[in-house]
């Protein structure tokens, strides 16, 4: 991996394939932003980009929790993070994982949505027939996703008419007992997370159990073009304002679970116009490679066009076609570009960091592995010029 000043003089080297850019920067200010100022724990769920160098980076920025969701996340990070503390947030678990995430990688905290799933986490974190009694164990609550721009809702959370007996029994088996929940992905409003915790509270009340640990789950969003969400000082004061009126409050941790937003920042690609064709532009990575989300759900993502000097020309709507041979490698937009962009040049397609260089294949053989850190500010940045500030001079411990 080397090092270039910024976006525009890498597209001025003419690479031939899409190169990756990464900005350790941007990930960094985005982890000690939720350090400094989301009002509990921040943990960062690693799905949304598992590379180990974010993964240091994070780390050396203050996340010290890690919400895993697969065996192969669980080994990624104890190996990466040794010190780390794992959490396995998914509510459906292979019985074999539970336990080696439980006995060889020192996991202790695991979600759940189900009878089913509670006596499997019992089960397999039994030694010679004697339960576990180090378990943090978080019931999952069906939410509602309305606010969301990519739902969760329907495939996890247990309903209302189920809750009561599952928190009782939870309450049983766990020496930490929590309550998690997620509102789906780029939640557009705080509401999202005001209107959850009503659901929280029902649960509380119904059942009449002890609570240890509120988690919030994600969702924070991201500023993408056509997608300004508010800042996230207001969702944090919602979440804040919401946890404290709920009757635990005194005695809970908070907790939160962040992907998109530590790190939609950190990377974007440099991609080539192969071809123009009216307002269609072919371009060198695509819907298998790391625009899976902007051909699959119609995502639009920042785009931007290196050349020296600027275009002059006014904006126009673009659609893009990736490289490969699949009419499904087809990214609607629109992404607003100069209308005389042309063949040969070089475009800038930025917020990847989350769940882009994730998704990625190599199918049809196309694919590029060039990865360069750059200095530069991410384009459509979430952090305002204020919060860049105090975050860069927060210091870490």
């Amino acid at each position: 991996m080397h090092q270039h000043h910024n976006a525009l003089g890498l597209a001025a080297s003419r690479p031939v394939a899409p190169v990756t850019l990464i900005r350790p920067h941007a990930a960094a200010r985005a982890a000690r932003f939720f350090v400094e100022k989301f009002p509990g724990r921040s943990m960062y769920a690693v799905k949304a980009n598992p590379s180990p160098e974010l993964l240091q980076i994070l780390w050396d920025s203050g996340i010290t929790h890690y919400d895993v969701a697969s065996l192969n996340e669980v080994r990624l990070v104890a190996h990466t993070l040794p010190q780390a503390t794992l959490c396995f947030m998914h509510p459906v678990k292979a019985e074999e994982a539970i336990a080696q995430a439980y006995f060889e990688h020192g996991c202790r905290t695991f979600s759940l949505d189900s009878m089913d799933e509670l006596d499997k986490i019992v089960r397999a974190t039994a030694k010679n027939g004697v339960a576990a009694t180090d378990l943090t164990l978080c019931v999952r609550l069906r939410v509602s996703s309305e606010h969301s721009k990519l739902s969760l809702a329907s495939k996890f959370g247990a309903g209302p008419e189920e809750v009561g007996d599952l928190l009782m029994a939870t309450r049983q088996a766990a020496d930490a007992l929590g309550i998690c929940f997620h509102v789906g992905s780029q939640a557009m409003t705080p509401d999202a997370y005001g209107q959850a915790m009503e659901r929280v509270r029902a649960a509380i009340v119904s059942a009449a159990v002890t609570v240890d640990v509120i988690d919030v789950g994600g969702g924070f969003p991201s500023t993408y073009p056509g997608m300004e969400p508010p800042p996230l000082e207001a969702y944090f004061d919602t979440i804040h304002r919401a946890f404290e009126s709920l009757p635990v409050s005194y005695s809970s941790e908070l907790w939160c679970e962040p992907g998109r937003a530590l790190c939609a920042e950190y990377s974007s690609i440099i991609v080539r116009v192969e071809k123009r064709r009216g307002d269609e532009l072919f371009i060198n990575d695509g819907a298998y490679g790391a625009l899976f989300d902007a051909a699959h759900i119609s995502w639009r993502f920042p785009v931007t066009l290196l050349r020296e000097p600027d275009s002059r020309a006014k904006d126009m709507p673009f659609s893009f076609y990736g490289p490969t041979c699949d009419d499904l490698d087809h990214m609607t937009g629109p992404f607003m570009l100069p209308a005389d962009v042309q063949a040969g040049d070089y475009l800038e397609i930025g917020m990847l960091g989350a769940y882009g260089t994730a998704m990625r294949t190599a199918f049809n053989g196309f694919g590029s592995d060039e990865t360069v850190i750059v200095a530069d500010e991410p384009m459509a940045s979430l952090y305002t010029s204020e919060e860049r500030e105090v975050a860069s001079n927060v210091v870490t411990l």
